[in-house]
């Protein structure tokens, strides 16, 4: 499965991206940004965490 990236210099921190699949993606209270805290999904949708990032800061590596 790919993983998934954050690019923080797009991150506005909105947290939609936790809300949607809090397995993978924290809020980071010192950074104000949303970081990637496991390697795959698991349960959760990370293509709907993608899609649904209001800047497009959210991204499978290639």
């Amino acid at each position: 499965m790919p993983k998934v990236k954050i690019n923080e210099d797009l991150c506005i921190g909105c947290g939609t991206c936790e809300a949607i699949c809090s397995t993978v993606f924290k809020m980071d209270a010192e950074k104000g940004k949303s970081v990637v805290i496991a390697d795959e999904c698991g349960d959760c949708d990370c293509q709907e965490a993608i899609d649904s990032c209001p800047v497009n800061a959210i991204s499978f590596e290639q």
